[in-house]
């Protein structure tokens, strides 16, 4: 099973229903679990390359080394020796380094799951599925999906306006105040070009029949199969293995309190 072939709507409906449970947990052990189990399905499953999917991991792991340090520097001192744990010759209390864990767990927790969803989902079919199994209006979807393919071509259009500026003798600029006054510049051609592009490409989905009626034919259908909720049962299920896991060996929290 890839999990490219699965439907996208019911990965995302996956995915969020279990980083609203991952907000619940206040552990550091369920999180850990829910994270090595993720990377592995996605590398084994998701035709993902380790090296691109860990370069897009590291923000999440610079957030939550953030968040670790952060934890640890404000705790309060500990007041009883006994309940301390020692790690690279600094005392902590207990409660709070498992406190500090768990909110970065959590973080890189819910970062593979991010990933899992980004690197195996095409984006068309993402909101086509949105269109056919969540109903959402077809003119908000077309709508944000032609905005998507905009970017590209709004980065192509920037390099053009730049060399244009060029041409025409405008120096590159080095400083910061120089680098913000060259690119505001470009504000008002982008605008320019960006109007153009959305009035051709309303003229043209409408010049296609296009009139945001959801009884319509489509080349690409989705529907929900027995895999896709396979795939959502698996993974509510290594979730409550893990959390049973935590909870055998006594580090399970729902909840901060």
């Amino acid at each position: 099973m890839y999990l490219q072939r699965l439907n996208p709507s019911i990965k995302a409906c996956t995915v969020v229903l279990l980083i609203i449970l991952l907000a619940f947990i206040f552990d550091p052990v369920t999180p850990m679990l829910m994270i090595f189990f993720t990377m592995f399905i996605t590398l084994a499953f998701g035709k993902v390359r380790w090296k691109t999917y860990f370069l897009f991991f590291i923000p999440f792991s610079i957030f939550a080394f953030g968040m670790l340090w952060t934890t640890l520097i404000f705790q309060k001192p500990p007041t009883n020796a006994a309940d301390t744990i020692t790690v690279l010759w600094w005392s902590y209390p207990r409660e709070s380094l498992l406190t500090a864990l768990a909110l970065s767990t959590r973080v890189l927790a819910v970062g593979s799951l991010s990933l899992l969803f980004i690197f195996t989902t095409n984006t068309i079919d993402f909101i086509l599925s949105l269109i056919q199994q969540c109903k959402v209006p077809p003119k908000i979807a077309y709508g944000v999906l032609a905005g998507y393919r905009f970017l590209p071509m709004m980065r192509d259009e920037m390099k053009l306006v730049h060399a244009a500026h060029r041409i025409r003798g405008v120096n590159e600029a080095h400083s910061f105040w120089g680098k913000w006054k060259q690119y505001s510049r470009f504000a008002i051609p982008l605008l320019a070009s960006a109007i153009r592009k959305a009035e051709r490409t309303a003229m043209a989905m409408e010049s296609k029949g296009f009139t945001g009626d959801r009884q319509r034919t489509y080349y690409k259908s989705f529907s929900v199969v027995l895999q896709d909720i396979g795939f959502l049962l698996l993974m509510v299920a290594a979730f409550a293995i893990a959390a049973y896991l935590s909870f055998l060996l006594g580090y399970f929290k729902w909840g901060a309190s």
